[in-house]
């Protein structure tokens, strides 16, 4: 039988942001690992600076410091 987060797509649940498969802070390792392996490193920095900027949306009392360290300082 396989894990539930195995079987779950770990993308994010807004407005939380929460990973729908293992209700951790998304990005998650294991989306991290994925968007890592699917994308270049351009395009992955793109993609996340588009979701940091749903995100503050979503999360307006969410400090600019966290957003960074969540959505784009693991892209480098």
């Amino acid at each position: 039988m396989t894990a539930p987060d195995e079987r779950a797509e770990h993308t994010p649940d807004r407005p939380s942001w929460q990973c729908r498969a293992c209700g951790l802070p998304w990005p998650c390792d294991p989306a991290r690992e994925r968007l890592t392996a699917e994308l270049g490193r351009v395009d992955l920095a793109v993609l996340m600076w588009d979701h940091l900027e749903e995100a503050a949306r979503d999360m307006p009392k969410t400090p600019a410091s966290e957003l960074f360290d969540r959505f784009l300082r693991w892209t480098n």
